[in-house]
Formats: structure tokens, C-alpha cells, sequence
């Protein structure tokens, strides 16, 4: 997953936490209870591998049973189900810890991913450097190539036309010495 996709399931995360833990605060039923259990269940499921890490097995066991019935945690006398201490305050504690926990992994997720965009960007910033230096590089030889190249034609032209008179001289030296020897 990407960072945005993972940002974006924390943050939907951290909204159904706190969206459960008002509910749980106010000890509201129907619509809202029903609301907060789809939100949970979600969040259980998108986030299974970092919940089982973060909640011990009794903790995950009660979140588990809250999600089946949310409804026994708030009766008035306990049911089979529960244990004679207030289960909803134990459930209320456990939704505050994941969504410390949540926003805290997301802060950290952020700013990991913003120490992570400034060294792209400073290694891209390098990287462009390094390839402007490079072009400059080549742009220099090729003009020392193209210097060098009529350097050359030049030193040819010069030394035809050395050989030329070299070979009109060799060809006036025969000469004079044959009109020295008659």
C-alpha cells in the first residue's frame, strides 16, 4: 500500500474511534451504537495485523464480544455473557488506547513521509545538478573537439602546402644544380 492509501485507512480509522468513544462517553444506544459497530468492525478488519499487536488477547477478546453485542454492555443488570464489573468502561479504555495509539502511528507515518519527501527532493536537487554539470561537461568537449577538428584541417591544408614547396624547392634545387654543372 501506499502511504496516501495507508494515511487515508488510519485517518477513517481514527474518525470510527473517536466517533465509538463519544458514543461509549454518552451511553448512547440504537442508530449510534449501530453506527459505532459497523465503524469498529471496519477498522478490525482494515487494521487486523497492527490491532493484534497493540491489544493483549483479553483486551482483543472483549473488543470482539463488544463488536457481537454491543448492546450487553450496557444493561443495566449483567447478562450470562458478562462479569459483574462495568464492561462498557473497560471497552471505553481499550477504544481510547487504539485511538492514542492510531494517531500517534499516523503522526509518526507523517512525519516519516515528509522526512522522506525533503530527502527526495534533495537528492532529486542533486541528481539535476549533477546532469546540468554533465551537459556543461559535454557541450565543453564537443567545442574542444570541434577546436581540434579544425586545428587539424588547418594542420593538413599546412602540410600539403609544405610538401608543395617542399617539392617545388627539391624541383629548383635539381635544376640549379644541373645549370651549375653544365
Amino acid at each position: 500500500k501506499s502511504h496516501h492509501e495507508d494515511e487515508k485507512d488510519t485517518l477513517q480509522s481514527i474518525s470510527a474511534l473517536k466517533s465509538a468513544v463519544t458514543v461509549l462517553s454518552k451511553h448512547n444506544g440504537g442508530a449510534a451504537l449501530l453506527d459505532m459497530q459497523a465503524a469498529l468492525r471496519s477498522t478490525m478488519r482494515t487494521h487486523h495485523d497492527k490491532i493484534g499487536d497493540m491489544l493483549s488477547p483479553h483486551e482483543f477478546k472483549t473488543v470482539t464480544g463488544f463488536l457481537q453485542s454491543p448492546e450487553d454492555y450496557f444493561d443495566a443488570e449483567p447478562t450470562f455473557k458478562q462479569s459483574y464489573a462495568p464492561q462498557s468502561g473497560e471497552i471505553f479504555g481499550i477504544l481510547k488506547n487504539m485511538l492514542s495509539t492510531f494517531e500517534a502511528d499516523l503522526s509518526q507515518a507523517q512525519k516519516e513521509e515528509m522526512q522522506s519527501q525533503s530527502a527526495f527532493e534533495s537528492l532529486k536537487a542533486a541528481k539535476e545538478d549533477e546532469i546540468k554539470e554533465g551537459q556543461e561537461h559535454v557541450e565543453q568537449k564537443q567545442e574542444e573537439l570541434a577546436n581540434t577538428d579544425e586545428s587539424l584541417a588547418q594542420a593538413k591544408e599546412d602540410l600539403e602546402d609544405t610538401r608543395a614547396s617542399l617539392s617545388a624547392d627539391q624541383s629548383f634545387l635539381a635544376n640549379l644544380k644541373e645549370k651549375c654543372q653544365l
